[in-house]
């Protein structure tokens, strides 16, 4: 089979950004929470396809969830589903195809919120804020697919996989370099091309560096401790 991307999974955030805290609960969604339909029509009859690619999706961010978990096969994931590694290939051309359905999922949600977030925010910095805590945020909520992000599952998967998350994280340093030009000059700033550039870099170094440490400590070290004291130094 071709191992061209299906069109985006059929499981979307579309929520809104949080209103009161930098680091209070945003309102994001998890895989498991994003098809309730489908889990429902596992126990009463047999699954449409669109349920089932949602299902594939669920379990394998769900074995992603391990503490630990060594590389996802086919066939262990076809075991978890109780179905034949036959069946998943008829939803999913390659395990690369799951994997970019999850990708999906966390390009949508992320960057729905963050959209929300530039239209409702008139500061820049209090853009830049909440971005920060809502993608931490949307990790601490979905393990499995913080594990993605940061790419501890990628590791034996295809490269493009890789490359797609390197620009997801491309794409929030850019917008988080939009915002803080905007605060910069706001601030009257004489370089505040400069500074949202040096301050963007730095925040999403700390998303970055905060989401691997919660995967690599088998999520026990949440992403938004302390966050609300780090961001008022940082992005204030």
């Amino acid at each position: 089979m071709s191992d061209t991307p299906h069109s985006p999974a059929e499981v979307q955030a579309v929520q809104e950004a949080p209103q009161d805290s930098a680091a209070a609960d945003a309102p994001v969604e998890t895989v498991a929470e994003a098809a309730p339909e489908a889990a429902e029509a596992r126990t009463r009859r047999r699954p449409k396809p669109g349920e089932r690619r949602v299902q594939i999706l669920q379990t394998l961010a769900t074995m992603l969830e391990q503490p630990g978990a060594e590389r996802i096969t086919t066939a262990a994931l076809a075991a978890r589903l109780a179905v034949s590694e036959a069946a998943l290939y008829r939803h999913f051309a390659s395990k690369a195809q799951m994997f970019e359905g999850l990708i999906e999922f966390i390009e949508s949600s992320v960057f729905t919120l963050v959209n929300q977030i530039v239209e409702r925010e008139g500061g820049g910095a209090e853009q830049a804020q909440r971005i920060v805590a809502v993608l931490l945020q949307f990790g601490e909520k979905n393990p499995g697919m913080t594990r993605v992000m940061v790419g501890d599952a990628l590791v034996f998967e295809h490269e493009r996989l890789t490359a797609r998350m390197n620009l997801f994280f491309d794409r929030v340093e850019s917008q988080l370099r939009q915002s803080l030009r905007l605060a910069a000059e706001a601030a009257g700033s004489s370089t505040p091309t400069v500074d949202a550039q040096a301050l963007a870099s730095a925040l999403t170094a700390l998303i970055v560096g905060r989401l691997q440490r919660y995967a690599r400590s088998g999520f026990k070290r949440l992403p938004t401790e302390y966050l609300d004291l780090a961001l008022h130094r940082l992005a204030a």
